[in-house]
This record gives structure tokens, sequence and C-alpha cells, in this order.
């Protein structure tokens, strides 16, 4: 077998291969023999078809299968005598076939690049520290007592935040129309469900009231038949129901803590809002750390795995889109394309890292990444075991705990600066924001 390697371009590489026309025409004439043996042809006896006949019927169709398997064989004999790493698939052409002469073929291909890691102390990171305070436990509490509340009815007018009981029947020049109709809808004033206009006229009415409400429906709506029109819905309010927030002790009670302990609840929400926020400023650092590798390295990416991740985003808008391609347009590579070669190149990198650094999944590290998985859940050891169970599940775990030891290799060495934040500023960033504006225009 000849070996000729050319550089194209970049990380293109163009291989041409030559093998000798024995390794074609034996092992086909061999295959041909097997089959005299085994077809069955009419005017001949089972194992007695000439080989001129079976060469003359299967010839050409036995030959390209040899081919081809003598093609892909020669190809990563030819890559591993030439010391090449090829990044994907190659482009196989053949340049001569013909029965008698050498097979050669070009293939062409993308090898990975050499990359030199960087001075990871070079790296700037602001990393944020945070704790929970008693005033964030009491702020979740707050907000857990208001999600969990129960409506109560009261004898009086309805205000903003109330939810009133109504039935209604809509009408247009006189006229009902479909979808205009409902009997016992609950609906909260202020919430924004009914179009523009419904709810603040319910201001102010209480149970036994029988009130028009007329609006007009937006320009924009989604049933032509009633945009832009004025409607009229014939209105009955059956009650008036104010939020009652639950106490500490109720809400111990609704959700299932034991001995219903409110000191229990509190240790356990505790609890919870520190795993969210180590996750947070983790997440935070990782994201920082990332793009500060994509950015400290620069080298030729392989085309042909830029093309493989376009491929695997184009997948994923596809699944957002439920699966249904119908009413997808087809996507264009450029769309995808500056997102696919970051996520290339940081997987280059990361790899690189690794190899370099020896970096590992020791099992325990293993295990307390899948301990951190499924702690999140109410049967953690039901979860534990579902990884377990399957190598493709487990190794997806092993591969989360390689990237947290780059992440956590390249933040130990990078310059890390500490900044003081609140729970809010860190969890609820553009609620945290809008106080500060708030504060900031009194």
């Amino acid at each position: 077998m000849q070996v000729s390697v050319e550089t194209t371009s970049g990380l293109e590489r163009k291989l041409t291969v030559a093998v000798e026309a024995s390794k074609i025409d034996d092992v086909a004439l061999a295959k041909m023999k097997e089959l005299a043996k085994t077809q069955r042809m009419n005017g001949f006896r089972p194992g007695k078809i000439p080989l001129n006949v079976i060469k003359k019927r299967y010839g050409e169709h036995v030959r390209q299968d040899v081919i081809s398997d003598v093609m892909q064989r020669s190809f990563y004999e030819a890559v591993m005598q030439e010391k090449l790493q090829p990044a994907g698939a190659p482009k196989i052409e053949p340049v001569s076939m013909d029965e008698g002469k050498d097979l050669e073929f070009i293939a062409t291909f993308d090898v990975y690049p050499t990359i030199e890691l960087q001075d990871f102390s070079k790296i700037n990171i602001d990393k944020a520290t945070a704790e929970v305070a008693d005033e964030d436990l009491s702020k979740m509490l707050d907000t857990l007592r208001e999600q969990q509340a129960n409506w109560v009815e009261v004898k009086r007018k309805a205000k903003d935040a109330d939810q009133v009981v109504i039935d209604f029947v809509g009408t247009i020049d006189g006229e009902e129309f479909n979808g205009g109709k409902a009997d016992n809808f609950e609906l909260v004033i202020g919430k924004g469900q009914m179009i523009p206009g419904f709810e603040e006229q319910l201001v102010g009415t209480k149970a036994g009231d029988e009130v028009e409400l007329k609006v007009t429906f937006p320009e924009d709506y989604q049933n032509n038949d009633v945009a832009g029109k004025e409607a009229v819905f014939a209105t009955t309010v059956h009650k008036v129901n104010k939020k009652e927030a639950l106490k500490l002790g109720e809400l111990a009670e609704k959700l299932a803590i034991e001995d219903n302990s409110v000191a229990t609840m509190k240790a356990d929400i505790r609890k919870n809002m520190e795993r969210e926020l180590a996750q947070v400023i983790a997440s935070k650092v990782k994201q920082q750390v990332m793009d500060a590798l994509v950015d400290a390295h620069e080298f030729d990416l392989p085309n042909a795995m830029i093309e493989q991740e376009i491929g695997h985003q184009k997948q994923q808008a596809v699944q957002q889109f439920g699966g249904d391609t119908a009413n997808l347009p087809d996507l264009p590579n450029e769309l995808f394309a500056d997102k696919a070669s970051k996520r290339v190149k940081l997987g280059l990198v990361v790899s690189e890292i690794i190899k370099e650094n020896k970096v590992t999944a020791d099992k325990e590290k293993v295990k307390a990444k899948l301990e951190e998985l499924a702690s999140v859940y109410e049967q953690p050891e039901e979860v534990i075991n579902y990884y377990l169970s399957d190598e493709n599940r487990l190794n997806e775990v092993e591969q989360l705990v390689l990237e947290d030891s780059v992440i956590e290799l390249v933040q130990n060495a990078a310059n890390v600066t500490e900044k003081s934040m609140s729970f809010d500023e860190l969890m609820n960033p553009k609620s945290a924001e809008a106080e500060i504006e708030a504060s900031e225009s009194e």
C-alpha cells in the first residue's frame, strides 16, 4: 500500500492511497467461489454453478463491496501509518477501480489541531460570596405562605388581587360568539387573564351583582372573527374571595414536614436555599472560566466538527418545536455557526486540559456528583440506582465530573476576585436591580 499526504489548507489533509490489485481481485474471487457453492440457479445443480456464470451475474456487485471495504480499512491503516488524527469522517473518492489494476483513492478530511494551553494565571474571575441570612429565609417563607395560600370568601366589594367567581356570556352586535361564555369561572383581578378592560370593571362588584362589561378586542387578537370588535359580557358575580396566607404551622403541614415542625421546615428550606445559592455561584464561575478558555486560545477548528455541532443544534431547535418539522423553516447554518464554533473550541481545549493534566473521574467524585444530582428528588436512592444501572447514563455523570475538575483546576490557577453579594442579588438579579432603581429615584 502506497500513501501520500498533502496539506491543502489549515487542518485539511488529502490522503492519496494506492492498493495492490491482487488485494481486490483475490478477495472478490474468493467471495464469488463461495457464492458458487451456495447460490441456486435453474439448470445447475447446487454447488455446481460455473464460476464464469457467477462472475457474470454477481461479479460487479461483489467487486464494489470488496472495494468499499478495502477503502475503509486502507484509510484507517494509512492514517495510523502517517500518525494522523482525523477529526470527523473522511470524504473518500475513488480515482482508479479498473479490474486488474491497482486501486487508487483520495480521502479528504480534517485533523485535530495542535493546542498550546495558555497560562491560566492570566485569567481573571469574579467570584460572588453570599450567605442565606435570616431575612432571606423570612422572605422565602412569606413567598411560600403566599403561594400555598387559600382563597376565602368575603362579604364585601371586590378589590384588585381578589378572586371573583363569575358566569359570563359575550355578545357582539347582540350575537353570541364562540369562546365567549363560561360558568363558575375563577378570575383573579389584575392578573391580566382577560382582554384589557374586562377585569378592571369587576372592581367594586360583590356577590349577586349582575353587570355588563363593555370591552374592545385588540386588533391583533388571535381570533380573527372578533379582533378589533366591541363586545358586551353579561356577567353574574357569585363570589368574592380574598387570598389568605397560611400560618407557618399550616405551611409545615401542607409541605408534609415531619411532625409538622416549623423548626424542621425552616432548617429544610434554609438547606435548600444554601444548595441553590452554591449552585448559582458555581454556575457563574463555570461560565466565566469557559468563556475565558475560549477567548484565551486561538487555533484552527475542524470544519467537520463544526458541521456536526451545527447539526446537533438544529436538532435541538426541532425538539423545541415538539419534534414537528412540518412548519419549521429550513434554518441556515449561519444561524448556529458562531455558537457551534465556540462549543467545538471549548470542547477541544477542555479535552487537552484533561489529557495534559491527567484528570480522571475517580469513584468518590462520581459518587458525590450522583448524590448531588439525586438530592433534589424525594427518593434519591432510586435516582442513584437509575444512573448506576445504565452505562451510558453513568458516563454522562463521569463527563460532568471531568468538566467540574477542569473548572476547579483552572479556577485554582486563575486570578480570582471575591465580591460580597446578597442572596437576592444572586438569585433574583432583575428584582434586585428594580429595587435599586426604585430607591435611587426616591
